[in-house]
């Protein structure tokens, strides 16, 4: 797949559960880059800027909405590693909330580790751990959609 896209494409916001919706947005209307949040209706979000769209409370509903709207090249933002994988077979691109790119050549490695993760918390009766998220998490996803949309999206080099 061509690593460079055009400028017409979206960037898709999973909010459900997402930190960096705010950035995300933000950093969109700079580039002047059109947003569609996507959240179930327990989550209250406005925006000046970008298009909110909202689904059912059931399980997956803004995935599955993701999955089934968007186009070829578009962005997702999302920490689901599921909908990922759909976006990546509609030849979209991902990124999670850590700035990390999510791509054909990792997917299968994230979903067989979150599904070992998943057995093995199962087995000793644990729950996930989770660090609370830090200012420097959010610089280091800034950055990394930042670069992302330069290198791929407006085509500059660094």
């Amino acid at each position: 797949m061509n690593d460079k896209i055009d400028n017409h494409f979206t960037i898709w916001i999973d909010a459900d559960g997402c930190p960096v919706v705010n950035s995300t947005i933000n950093i969109a209307k700079q580039n002047s880059i059109p947003v569609i949040v996507v959240k179930n209706y327990s989550v209250q979000l406005n925006s000046d800027y970008a298009k909110i769209v909202t689904v059912d409370i059931a399980r997956d509903s803004a995935d599955y909405y993701i999955a089934n709207n968007i186009s070829t090249y578009d962005l997702v933002i999302t920490q689901d590693y599921g909908l990922a994988a759909m976006v990546l077979a509609k030849k979209g691109f991902c990124i999670n909330q850590n700035g990390k790119e999510i791509t054909p050549s990792n997917i299968d490695f994230i979903l067989d580790t979150r599904y070992h993760n998943k057995v093995s918390m199962m087995q000793n009766n644990r729950g996930p751990k989770h660090k609370k998220r830090s200012e420097n998490d959010n610089l280091i996803y800034e950055k990394s959609l930042t670069e992302f949309i330069n290198e791929r999206i407006l085509n500059k080099s660094k």
